[in-house]
């Protein structure tokens, strides 16, 4: 069916693309790679490594992380227990559009517990969502804390800091542990590398 429209003849689609036409145009599966931990545990530096790793490998990357979620789609969000759990179901909620367009998206985020990393897995869907538990000993993040959050909070001058004052769940089934007091982060990223691979593997492009 075709309709005119000034002059031109313009095809009339009845649908959108579809999540394998863009995965196909990629030559990629799209994937939700969700890092936990406590703060200074190494999430964001390990995503920050991998996302060049795979660039380099040719695999299109995004990175969700405080900085750019908490500066625009979720600026109008506090602290409190209401907005933690809409801080994370909007973060699932705009991975799924990513992982939908076919992109690999590093999320990394403290998601202090089981209820919540599950609610994401939920919108993202089981196949797409990787857990990935950072696990770092508090005492080493600690040494890390250049900003002094976690003497704050010590001194109880922050509240509801998760590790201190707040609850950190250590995952229950994550499908990768890494200790960054441990692991260099070239090992880390190395180990992150081969997940995704096997899962892109997967899938027919």
């Amino acid at each position: 069916m075709e309709k005119i429209m000034n002059n031109n003849v313009y095809p009339i689609f009845d649908k959108m693309m579809t999540r394998a036409d863009k995965e196909k145009l990629l030559n990629q599966h799209g994937l939700m790679v969700w890092f936990t931990g406590l703060s200074g545990s190494g999430k964001s530096t390990i995503a920050i490594a991998l996302e060049r790793e795979l660039h380099r490998r040719g695999l299109l990357c995004r990175i969700l992380d405080g900085d750019n979620i908490r500066s625009g789609i979720n600026n109008n969000l506090g602290f409190s227990e209401a907005d933690r759990v809409e801080n994370i179901r909007r973060i699932a909620e705009v991975g799924k559009l990513f992982v939908d367009t076919g992109i690999i998206t590093l999320a990394a985020f403290i998601s202090p517990n089981n209820a919540l990393r599950k609610m994401a897995s939920d919108i993202i869907g089981k196949d797409d969502f990787i857990e990935v538990y950072v696990s770092t000993p508090i005492e080493v993040c600690e040494q890390r804390d250049v900003k002094g959050l976690y003497a704050r909070a010590r001194r109880g001058e922050i509240k509801d800091f998760t590790g201190i004052s707040a609850p950190f769940e250590v995952p229950e089934h994550p499908d990768i542990s890494l200790d960054t007091s441990v692991l260099t982060l070239e090992e880390s990223v190395g180990k992150m590398v081969e997940l995704i691979l096997s899962k892109n593997k997967h899938k027919e492009l």
